[in-house]
């Protein structure tokens, strides 16, 4: 099924990083906000990582100085498979990167990386960080672990 990002990047002129995940879930789809699967761990992933719990989301990215958004505008996907994710087109992060001054871009998964490396990187010429997916589908990595891999993204606040 071909799919399209439905939803705007959460950002503003303050944000220092940048994490882009490949395309919103089915569930994220739904709600029409980021990481919204009930499963995925990213929320609380940040709840540790800032030690304080998350009300609202949008806020809550923008007092800590993160953009949220995707690598793939549009796509075919196999209800919410990164691995059955083809036919790209790549969102255009000028967007952001023409209001903002974005110190470090991190990607959530290996899709999301190799997405970025193929189609953004060779655009915009700015290294990513690849992060661990915090989806349900990777549950070799516990809370604790993706907890301290997501430390990272505070050096550059």
């Amino acid at each position: 099924m071909r799919v399209s990002h439905e939803f705007p990047p959460v950002f503003d002129e303050n944000s220092k990083v940048l994490i882009l995940g490949s395309i919103p879930s089915v569930k994220s789809r739904e709600v029409g906000f980021y990481y919204m699967h009930p499963q995925n761990r990213f929320w609380p992933v940040l709840e540790n990582v800032f030690q304080e719990k998350i009300d609202d989301k949008k806020e809550f990215c923008l007092r800590h100085h993160i953009a949220l958004w995707d690598t793939c505008e549009s796509c075919e996907i196999t209800s919410s498979s990164d691995a059955s994710i083809k036919k790209i087109v790549p969102n255009d992060l000028s967007i952001i990167f023409r209001k903002a001054s974005i110190r470090q871009i991190f990607t959530t998964g290996k899709k999301a990386h190799e997405i970025y490396q193929k189609y953004l990187y060779p655009i915009y010429k700015k290294e990513d960080i690849c992060l661990s997916s915090t989806s349900p589908a990777n549950a070799r990595k516990t809370l604790d672990d993706l907890t301290k891999e997501y430390q990272i993204i505070t050096k550059f606040l």
